[in-house]
């Protein structure tokens, strides 16, 4: 994909839904996958032209797990004229040697989504950004069905009625398979995820369940998001996974 391909993506979700205002200053979440190091990317170069004006603050919550080096993400942050804040934690530990959790993902989201908030409004930001791509939305309405029995799925811009902070999802057009190519080509600096759980969620088993299915239904997943986005997202945020997150705030 390429830079500007991405721009229109963004651009178009940001118009639609009505993501960005006059002088936002926006959170963007870092994790160093391909996702977030991808949305930064857009929005560091949408911030020039776009006629909103927005300044940016980039913010890793850094679980405390050995192996993880965000230093190539700093050098890209200053290349890209972003400031970059690193918040310390030990939620790892917490997770996996205090608490032990047989399934820790939701216990760590709720955590890493805490930290998150509490340091963008010390910062002074109004907005947080996340790197929800398409098929991630996709794939939460499947969770919600398959394991709460409803149908539900990401919004894109919801606000977090104790924090006051608007949460913005500016990627959700874009396909994952795209944002693949994007990472290859600009050689954008991914950090490798030592997270135990990694590539063992029900997240993960969803999507290769996604992949069978789509050895009969080749256009499922373009299907079901345009289904998701002819439906009221303000319906969203009272059923299921928005609900966890506005437990998490």
């Amino acid at each position: 994909m390429e830079l500007q391909k991405l721009y229109s993506y963004v651009r178009q979700a940001i118009e639609k839904y009505g993501m960005i205002r006059e002088g936002d200053h926006i959170a963007v979440g870092i994790s160093g996958g391909k996702d977030s190091l991808t949305l930064l990317y857009a929005l560091a170069g949408l911030r020039n032209f776009y006629p909103k004006k927005f300044s940016l603050t980039a913010i890793t919550v850094h679980l405390g797990l050995a192996g993880m080096d965000f230093t190539p993400v700093r050098t890209l942050c200053e290349q890209l004229g972003v400031p970059y804040e690193i918040v310390e934690t030990q939620i790892g530990e917490i997770v996996f040697d205090v608490r032990k959790e047989k399934h820790p993902c939701a216990l760590c989201a709720k955590l890493r989504k805490g930290a998150l908030n509490e340091k963008a409004l010390a910062l002074g930001c109004n907005k947080i950004a996340y790197a929800h791509h398409r098929d991630d939305f996709v794939d939460t309405l499947f969770l919600s069905l398959l394991q709460e029995g409803r149908i539900a799925s990401l919004s894109p811009h919801y606000v977090l009625e104790r924090t006051g902070l608007t949460l913005i999802r500016p990627m959700m057009l874009v396909p994952e398979a795209q944002i693949k190519g994007f990472c290859r080509k600009y050689e954008l600096p991914v950090v490798a995820n030592s997270c135990p759980a990694d590539g063992n969620t029900a997240r993960e088993k969803i999507r290769q369940s996604l992949k069978q299915l789509q050895e009969d239904y080749p256009d499922l997943r373009e299907r079901v998001f345009t289904a998701i986005c002819k439906a009221d997202f303000d319906d969203w945020i009272n059923n299921s996974e928005i609900k966890n997150e506005l437990k998490g705030e």
